[in-house]
This record gives C-alpha cells, structure tokens and sequence, in this order.
C-alpha cells in the first residue's frame, strides 16, 4: 500500500482554486512533482477527460477524479482536503475530500484491487470523517492504509473483480421478498464501478431485497451464477460502458442508468427495480443475446424521432469511415507509388507480375518497376476497401436499428446499391429498409423452439428478401438515375458556383464539428471520391474543400489560445496545444471542448473561416485523392500550395473572430477564466 500513497501526496486544507480544473490540474502536478508521472500535461488531459464524460463528485462531500494514463510510471493515490470545497457535480453539493487516483495504462490487478478498495471506503461516513479529523498528513496516509487492510469479507452479496469467489449470501437460502441482480460499470473501471455496487447493496439490506452485484471493472470479472440470474425477479445496470454478457439476463426486468446514479441515488434504483418485477409491461433485457436495440433504448429514455434518426446514421457513418480512409489512404500511396496512370494498369500488373517479376513494359516513372509494383499493390488493396463503403454504410445503419440481426440485410442492400449504381443514396435507402425490415421481424412471437434461428437464419434471411427486393424492383433505378443526376451537376459545375458549393460545405463542416452535420458532407465527399479521374476532378474537389474546412476549427481554437490566453480557461489552453495536431491531421473534434464551453462564439466563428476556407479551395481548384489525413497525406494534394494558403486564411479569419466575439461579445466576467490559482496548503 505504501507504494500507493505517502506523505508528499496529502495536502491538508489546500486552496486548488474554485473549479474541477484547477483542483485536477494541480493534482496532476503534484504526482508528476513526486516522480510518479512522466509529465503533467498528458495526466492533466487524460483525467480531464475522464471528469468530463462523468462528474466525479459523490454525496458526502467526496470526489473521486481518477484515470488510466501513459504519463502514469506507478498507481499513486494524491489526496487533498480542500479549502474552500470545489463543486465536482454531486447532487448534495461541493467536495472537501478529494482523492486523486492515477493508474498506468497497463495497471497490474493487485494495484487495481487496492484502488477499488480505497473507492468503496469512501461511502463509509466513518472512513470520510476521519479523514476530515485527519491533523496530519501522516495520519491519513495511516487511515489510507487501515482501508487497504485485508478484513473479513462481509455478508453481503457481491460478485466482483476483487473477490474471486462467491459470497455467503450466494451458497445459501435467503428468504428475503425479491431477488434482484446487478452490473455496476464505467469507462476506467476504478472507482465507480466498485462505490455504485456496494451502495446498491447497503441500500438493498435496508430494503430488505436479496442483491447480487456483478462489478465489470478493470480486473478479472467473476460472473454471477447463472442459476442466481435465473431465479433474479429484476435485474439492475448501473453502467457507463455496454455490458457484457447481456444475453445472460435476456427477457428479465430492467432498470438502466449511468453507474452515478448508482452512487447517487441507489435506494430509488432498488425501489424501482422491485416495482418493475411485479410490472408485466415492465422494460426487459432484449432476447437473441444482442445489444439492445436503438429502438428499444429511445423507446426507454423517452428519445425524439430526430434523435433516433440521428444515432442511427452516424453509426452507419462511424463504421464506414475506417473503410474508407485506410482505402483512400491506399489508393493515394499508388498513385505516389506508381503513377496517375496505375488505375489502367493495376490489374494487368497483379496478374502478371510479382516481386520476382517486376513489370517493364509500365510507362517509366520516378520509381521505376519496383514503384509500379508497390503501386498496384497499394492502388487494388484501397479499391477494394474502398469498395466496401456504400455496403457497410447501409450494414451499420440496419446495425443502428436492429442491432447484430440487421448486418447481414443492410450488407445485402448496399452491395444491391453498389451493383445497381445507386451510390451512397442507394446505401443510406437500403440500410434503413434493410434495419427496419429486420427489427419488425425481430418483434415477432414465435415459438420458444425458433428462437435460436430467429437472428443467424430467419432475420438475415427474410431481412434481406424485404430490403433487396425492395431495392431491386422498385427504388433502385429511381436513386441511380438521382445519384447520375446529382454526379453530373457538380461535375459541371465552374467559376462562382463552385465557390458557392466550396462555401456550403466549408459551413456544414464547421457547425457541429464531427456531428451530423459534418458527417453527411464528409459522406458525400468521400462517396464521390471513386469517380475522380484526370479528366474528372471535381470529385476530388469537393473531397479537399471537405479536407481543408474540417481542418480550420480545431487549428482557429489553436490560435486564438496563443493571441488572447486570458479568454480561455486552463483546460482550453491545454486543449489548444493538442488542438494544433489535430487540425493538422483533419480531426474536427479537436475544437469540441472549446465548442462545448461557449458554443455562441466557438461555433459562428469557426463556420466563418470554413467557408472562407471552401471557397478558396473551390476557386484555386485544389484536389485531394485522400479522404483523410489533412497535411500529412501532401503526396496526394494537388495544387497543394493553396491547399496549405486556403487552410491558413480561414484559420486566420476565424481565430481572430473568436477572439473578437470573446472580448466584445455579452459573456461572462473574464475573471472566472483565469488560471488556476497556485497551491497552497496549511499543511
């Protein structure tokens, strides 16, 4: 345990400033100061991150930041009690004691253990009040290590990472009222998952419920008995992160919410967990052993159609998108490699050639047969990957409505969009029918010895027949001829309609920064990439517009923290240091943390400079045949020189209107973003 904590990491009554980022800032600094972090800023961001997708605080006035971190050499505990307490997002208000826990990326299960141990002491009102007695820092290194102390394993009903066999109340009959089964987790797997199963089970105990806890957190997870699960009246997820093994609890009442609330509010979970067991129309965990479906989980929370619509499209668009930049990607190195003309000659190369048989009949290039090899290599590889995009587009999108049954369906319909010329319309259109054919006849009742094919033969199967069919006989042809219409339009368009197109696009890219919005103009660029040609570049056109307005938000936030620090919070200046590398690299999201924190300024701006951006790239007529990779794929810029000016105009251009809008602009007094008050400490 002493390797965990010691001394040099307590401060006593310690003024960190008066937000969460100040008080993880200068934890941060304290471990890397005691030589337990390569460096600050990594462990700074990993754990602002952490604290950004779930607040930390939890009632009693504690808060818990924690991380995995490759700035981390050795776990380490950083322990601070605050003075004045700092709201960290606890429903009973702002925290005085503040644990600080920072693992390695590759932590070993003993450490993880004794964390877990250390986060499950602090819903102890004991344990927190002496830490609040605590004189010296010695002291609570010593109350620290009592925590950490091997004890007797309590009666109480938990199957977690540390135990690594059941608990009494599991290997004997209980005659308590109902039977409920839990699994607590979160991103890191350190603190919450633990503090949410064993305030989940001192809230059963008083209830009077039979509670097993399954806690997935960063160790070996020890299962809950499948005949405990059989005999469970409900079951409780109290999760940030999918569970796993869901299939287990198929069919079984549900109560679902973020591992918080679990924390927060464990008594209602519990009371609404045994009222949803005596409820026959109660929300279940779906059958066929798949996640549980968007439909089912909009229906639960109450989501909007749009919502619904929303998540659906970007899946599609999340999972077709590695197929598409490792593809372009490729195909660019075999043009570097091998040529503008290696399209015509790929395929004769690969069939007649190899590495023992270099081509000599290729037209010369820089890198003579050797290159032209490599090249159709490269050039074929990246087609076909490329080939996959409008197939899994309409894969993923029937995945988004009807989980894993939908794959195979909406793969048929986009391979049917691609075979009829329908294009990424085809592929959107068939993923949706493909989705929504097989989540209507997932809902069929049928009997209990068909369930078993329902999703490996009877949805594909079926699925695929509706969409296809559909595909084929009546909606096809119409999106092809659509699809042919709309190719011709933009390859036709010149002069100032281009530049209007070029500002469009600029604006969608920039407005919600790696949202809907912006993933719908990168689809449609990259949809088009594959019918670029010497002869016809306007597809690559629009894929650079694309590039370069993407580029402009993160690399303008980057700017503005360097010409005006004093507008920006501690946390943003950090992220603009990181955020020049992600512009560069045509990462939008790079902007977001700014975007989220003051989204009236951040965002006007930012569409400011992306259209400055697309309209310059449409009239200099810049191409790229990559569909990602911002400067670092130069070799497949074309005209790469107003490229490199059309992105440092706009970013110019929308630096200096954030910093406008911040300084002249209704907004908060600047003091609130100052930096972080210095450390401090009575002790």
């Amino acid at each position: 345990m002493t390797t965990l904590i010691n001394t040099d990491l307590v401060l006593l009554d310690a003024n960190l400033g008066t937000d969460t980022t100040s008080v993880i800032r200068n934890l941060a600094e304290l471990v890397a100061k005691t030589g337990r972090a390569s460096e600050v800023a990594g462990l700074f961001a990993d754990a602002l991150a952490r604290e950004q997708k779930t607040a930390t605080g939890v009632p009693g006035g504690i808060a818990i930041p924690h991380c995995r971190s490759e700035a981390v050499l050795e776990p380490t505990l950083a322990m601070a009690r605050l003075n004045p307490a700092v709201d960290f997002g606890a429903k009973d208000g702002p925290a005085d004691i503040v644990f600080f826990i920072a693992a390695p990326a590759g932590a070993d299960n003993e450490h993880l253990k004794l964390l877990s141990k250390l986060a499950r002491s602090l819903i102890k009102k004991d344990f927190t009040a002496a830490l609040r007695a605590a004189a010296t820092p010695a002291d609570i290194v010593a109350l620290v290590a009592e925590a950490l102390k091997d004890k007797p394993k309590p009666a109480v009903t938990t199957a977690t990472a540390a135990a690594g066999e059941a608990s009494p109340a599991s290997q004997a009959p209980t005659t308590r009222q109902k039977r409920i089964v839990a699994v607590t987790a979160c991103p890191t797997g350190i603190a919450h998952t633990y503090m949410a199963a064993d305030s989940l089970v001192l809230a059963a105990q008083e209830a009077g419920v039979d509670l097993q806890v399954e806690t997935q957190g960063s160790g070996a997870v020890t299962p809950l008995d499948p005949a405990v699960i059989a005999a469970a009246d409900a079951v409780i997820f109290a999760v940030d992160v999918d569970v796993r093994g869901k299939e287990r609890f198929a069919g079984k009442p549900l109560v679902s919410s973020p591992v918080k609330r679990g924390i927060d509010e464990p008594a209602k979970m519990i009371q609404e967990a045994v009222a949803a067991s005596d409820n026959p129309n109660a929300r279940r965990v779906p059958h066929f052993g798949a996640e549980e479906t968007a439909e089912q989980k909009a229906a639960a929370s109450g989501e909007s159609l749009g919502s619904k619509i929303k998540k659906v499209l970007l899946t599609g668009v999340s999972y077709m998108i590695p197929f598409v930049a490792g593809g372009g990607l490729l195909i660019a190195l075999g043009f570097l490699l091998g040529g503008f003309q290696i399209p015509d000659f790929a395929d004769k190369i690969l069939t007649s050639n190899s590495l023992a048989n270099l081509p000599t009949d290729y037209p010369a290039q820089a890198l003579g047969p050797l290159g032209a090899y490599l090249g159709a290599v490269a050039f074929k590889i990246g087609g076909l990957s490329m080939g996959f995009l409008v197939p899994a587009l309409a894969g993923y999108i029937a995945f988004g409505i009807a989980d894993r049954p939908g794959i195979a369906p909406g793969f048929t319909a986009g391979a049917l969009a691609v075979f009829m010329d329908a294009g990424f319309l085809g592929g959107l259109v068939g993923g949706i029918l493909a989705g929504l054919a097989a989540y209507w006849i997932g809902t069929w009742s049928v009997p209990r010895w068909l369930r078993g094919l329902m999703p490996v033969v009877i949805i594909p199967l079926l699925g695929s027949i509706i969409a296809s069919g559909a595909m084929l006989l009546f909606l096809g042809a119409p999106i092809a001829a659509l699809t042919v219409a709309l190719n011709n339009w933009l390859t036709g368009m010149s002069g100032a309609s281009a530049v209007v197109l070029g500002i469009i696009l600029g604006l969608m890219m920039c407005f919600d920064l790696g949202g809907p919005v912006n993933k719908v103009a990168y689809a449609f660029a990259v949809a088009g990439l594959g019918a670029g040609s010497l002869a016809n570049q306007a597809p690559w056109e629009i894929m650079a517009t694309v590039m370069a307005a993407g580029m402009v938000p993160p690399l303008a936030m980057a700017l503005a923290t360097v010409l005006d620090k004093k507008r920006f919070s501690l946390a943003e200046r950090e992220n603009g240091k990181a955020a020049w590398l992600l512009g560069a690299s045509f990462i939008s999201e790079g902007a977001i943390p700014f975007a989220a924190a003051d989204p009236l300024r951040v965002i006007p701006a930012s569409m400011l400079g992306g259209a400055v951006t697309g309209a310059m790239t449409m009239a200099f007529h810049v191409t790229s045949q990559a569909p990602h990779g911002g400067f670092f794929v130069f070799f497949a810029i074309g005209n790469l020189g107003m490229f490199a000016l059309s992105i440092v105009v706009g970013t110019i251009v929308a630096g200096l209107a954030v910093v406008a809008l911040k300084r002249w602009a209704v907004r908060k007094p600047v003091d609130t973003l100052a930096a972080a008050q210095p450390v401090t400490a009575a002790n």
